[in-house]
């Protein structure tokens, strides 16, 4: 049947996320391989069932394996990939010799690749050109997605059963696919949400009242949406879980790396110390000079992603950064 699951799934990288998507695999009863970059991670979900270094303080399923060497990983029926977006290409490059002709891939990293301001699809196509891709993105942080608490997300594949095989896998009552066939909408959303949440962050740092963060919200889907359509994303996908329902998941909560970054930087802490505290990645910071480099490559207006950008890359203060875009001409909303 073409909804059959899979049976066996590989999770490649075992930051948070990664690690939150192997417990709803094997939840869902899916025997699943772990792959880790660190022996230590790997040691400590295997030994004592927990990621002590990305997810401390939740117990894991036991049937999850953890490996440190692709070619185990490879040899599962269905991968997720979910390295950091940066490093995305040297993974697949490591795993695609590996992999079975159209093995199905699903893409679960939101950024776009510095440089050659690749969307992860892109990234996937020429890394791993076998590979048959999805994109899985969507509003959970990892910690609940764990816990077992409901959230739905966007699962986008131009193969409707095999959008299916994969909902039948990774599926749950509390974890639940919707499916799209646009790609490119579901990476957009991913990718500006980190940026937009950034500055939202900013605005908590700075207190600048609740009032500047919706504003900003709203605003920022606005910059989201722009770029999305200009890249051939359909509407309703950026309105969707994918877009709009991961942006106001990420830019309200402090639990968000994204967030809780940005309001470091408006307490007035610098970029470089709030890194040195942390081991998971915050991908609106990595991904705010592509995405910005994006916006220019197709003529589109994304004033909060550019001064997140600039603030980042210390350019700007963020006093002067918030002058400008409140000094910014009138316009009528939709504009």
């Amino acid at each position: 049947m073409s909804d059959a699951p899979f049976r066996s799934v590989a999770v490649v990288g075992a930051g948070a996320w990664g690690t939150a998507l192997a417990q709803v695999a094997a939840t869902a009863g899916s025997q699943v391989t772990l792959w880790a970059l660190e022996p230590e991670t790997a040691a400590a979900i295997n030994d004592k069932h927990e990621n002590s270094a990305f997810l401390p303080g939740l117990s894991l399923n036991p049937a999850i394996r953890a490996v440190t060497d692709l070619k185990e990983a490879a040899s599962a029926e269905l991968i997720l990939a979910v390295p950091p977006a940066q490093h995305m290409r040297a993974v697949l490059e490591q795993l695609a010799p590996a992999l079975a002709p159209g093995a199905p891939v699903v893409l679960c990293a939101k950024g776009v690749e510095r440089g050659s301001l690749a969307l992860m699809t892109d990234v996937a196509a020429e890394a791993a050109p076998n590979a048959r891709l999805s994109v899985l993105s969507g509003p959970g942080f990892a910690k609940d997605v764990a816990r077992g608490l409901p959230t739905a997300v966007t699962l986008a594949c131009a193969d409707h059963d095999l959008a299916q095989r994969i909902a039948a896998t990774i599926g749950l009552p509390t974890f639940r696919p919707y499916f799209s066939d646009d790609l490119i909408g579901c990476e957009i959303g991913g990718a500006v949400k980190n940026v937009v949440a950034v500055a939202c962050g900013v605005a908590l740092g700075r207190e600048l009242g609740d009032g500047a963060r919706a504003a900003l919200i709203t605003r920022g889907f606005a910059e989201l949406t722009r770029l999305g359509l200009a890249m051939g994303a359909k509407a309703e996908t950026l309105s969707g879980l994918c877009g709009l329902g991961d942006l106001v998941l990420t830019c309200a909560s402090l639990t968000s790396r994204n967030t809780s970054l940005g309001a470091a930087l408006g307490q007035g802490r610098t970029l470089a110390e709030i890194k040195a505290e942390r081991r998971s990645v915050a991908e609106g910071v990595e991904s705010a000079p592509a995405v910005v480099a994006l916006a220019r490559k197709h003529g589109v207006d994304m004033p909060i992603c550019e001064a997140v950008e600039a603030i980042l890359a210390e350019r700007i203060s963020i006093d002067a950064a918030i002058e400008a875009l409140l000094a910014r001409p009138f316009r009528a909303e939709g504009a």
